[in-house]
C-alpha cells in the first residue's frame, strides 16, 4: 500500500510489530517432541491477545493460524497433531495477520536444536540474501534487479531459488501490487519499487528445486526436485534510502 498519512504508518507499524513478535516467540517456543499444531495454537493465542486476526485463516480458510513447514515442505505447511518436531528439523514459520484494517507478513526458517542434517548453511544463506536484497531496495529501483541479486547470491553459495513463489505488496490486504517480487530476474519486467509503499520481501532458497508444487492436501508446497527450501521474509517501508523494516520485532538477524 501507499502510505499517505501518519495514521497509516502507525497502523502498519502496529500490525507489523504483532506479527514480528509472534514469529519470534513461536521460534523460541518450538521444542523437540512438540506437535506443529501445538506450536500453531501458541502463535494463535499471541495474535488473539493483541486483537489481531490470522491472515491465512481469515482470507483463505487455511486450516491453521500460521503456516508451519518442516524439512522437505517449502511453504504453506498445515499445523497437525501428527507432525512431531524432532532434533535437527528444518522448520519454517510464516506469520501474517490483520489488525485494525492493516495487514503485515513475515516468516523465517531455522534449525531446531543441533544441526545434525547440515541445514544451517541454507538457513544462513537465505537470511543473508534477504538482508542484502532489502539493503538495496529504495524508490526507483527495478524489481527485476532485486530478483537478479537474490538469484546471483544464491548461485554463489551453490543454491537455487524457487521461481514460482514471490514477495508482494501488503497493507490494506495480504497480497497487493506489486504481486510478484520474484527471486530471479524477468528482463521484461520494468516495474520499479515506489517510495512510501509497504511490501513483503521474501527469499526462497533451495538445495535442488526451482519450482514449488502443491501436495494433495491442497495447501502444502514441496520442491519439484526434492531437497529443502528456506524462506525469510520482512515487511518493509520503502524510502529514498535504507528501507524501514516494520517487522524487525522478529529479530531474524539477531
Amino acid at each position: 500500500m501507499s502510505i499517505t498519512k501518519e495514521s497509516e504508518l502507525i497502523g502498519m507499524t502496529k500490525v507489523s510489530e504483532v506479527v514480528g513478535t509472534t514469529l519470534k516467540l513461536m521460534r523460541e517456543h518450538a521444542k523437540v517432541g512438540m506437535s506443529t499444531k501445538e506450536l500453531d495454537e501458541y502463535g494463535a493465542a499471541i495474535l488473539k491477545k493483541h486483537g489481531a486476526k490470522s491472515a491465512p485463516h481469515e482470507t483463505y480458510g487455511f486450516p491453521g493460524y500460521t503456516c508451519i513447514s518442516v524439512n522437505e515442505e517449502a511453504a504453506h505447511g498445515i499445523p497437525s497433531e501428527k507432525k512431531i518436531l524432532k532434533e535437527g528439523d528444518l522448520i519454517n514459520i510464516d506469520v501474517s495477520a490483520e489488525l485494525n484494517g492493516f495487514w503485515s507478513d513475515n516468516g523465517g526458517s531455522f534449525v531446531l536444536g543441533k544441526d545434525i542434517h547440515n541445514h544451517q548453511p541454507l538457513v544462513d544463506a537465505s537470511k543473508y540474501i534477504l538482508q542484502k536484497a532489502i539493503s538495496n531496495i529504495r524508490g526507483g529501483v527495478k524489481i527485476a534487479d532485486i530478483g537478479l541479486l537474490i538469484e546471483t547470491e544464491a548461485k554463489k553459495r551453490g543454491f537455487k531459488v524457487i521461481k514460482n513463489l514471490a514477495g508482494h505488496g501488503v497493507g490494506r490486504s495480504l497480497h497487493e501490487a506489486p504481486e510478484d517480487i520474484l527471486n530471479y530476474r524477468v528482463k521484461t519486467n520494468r516495474e520499479r519499487f515506489r517510495k512510501n509503499t509497504t511490501v513483503a520481501i521474501e527469499t526462497f532458497i533451495s538445495t535442488k528445486s526451482t519450482v514449488a508444487v502443491e501436495l494433495n492436501d491442497g495447501w502444502t508446497l514441496v520442491g519439484n526436485k526434492g531437497g529443502c527450501v528456506t524462506q525469510h521474509e520482512q515487511t518493509i517501508l520503502i524510502t529514498d534510502g535504507t528501507p524501514v523494516i516494520l517487522t524487525e520485532a522478529n529479530e531474524l538477524w539477531n
